[in-house]
């Protein structure tokens, strides 16, 4: 009887100093975690965000209104109304998203041959009403000024790959 709870004593005491050992070694070590409020990880150039419609550098904006991304949204999410302009070109008078039924495939920005809508950095948008989610033309065309300079960026960073 005094083997048995010698040999069980010795086990429980290796088990014990294994556990410590492993205790001490990862807590030394950097860690893997990260405030997230405070710290935010790195993004992907292809990150898939919120949507965004750009401008050209003069201001005026890039959508053709060729309706290829309403036309590829397997959500139907995206709803385009088309005039045509004094100069005989077309423009959007409508473009509007609806964030609760996109499904962020990104078919709409591979779709557009002028990179007029994106989807953006950004991934912290959150709303208290549903309401909220239905993005206007004027919105869309808000979230690309806030975001230009870091969505030329990542176009251009993904150029090789397209």
């Amino acid at each position: 009887m005094g083997f048995i709870d010698r040999t069980a004593r010795a086990f429980l005491l290796t088990e014990l100093l294994q556990g410590m050992a492993l205790t001490l070694r990862y807590m030394f070590k950097p860690k893997v975690t990260l405030n997230y409020p405070f710290e935010k990880g790195p993004l992907s150039p292809r990150f898939r965000g919120e949507h965004a419609l750009r401008r050209y550098p003069n201001g005026e904006e890039r959508c053709i209104a060729c309706k290829l991304c309403e036309a590829t949204c397997p959500a139907l999410a995206i709803t385009i109304d088309v005039a045509p302009r004094a100069d005989g070109s077309r423009r959007t008078t409508r473009y509007d998203i609806d964030m609760t039924k996109c499904i962020y495939c990104g078919l709409c920005q591979e779709a557009c041959p002028v990179d007029a809508i994106v989807e953006g950095p950004n991934f912290e948008f959150s709303t208290e009403t549903r309401e909220e989610l239905y993005y206007d033309k004027d919105r869309l065309l808000g979230n690309g000024d806030r975001w230009e300079p870091e969505l030329a960026a990542r176009i251009e960073a993904d150029a090789p790959y397209r």
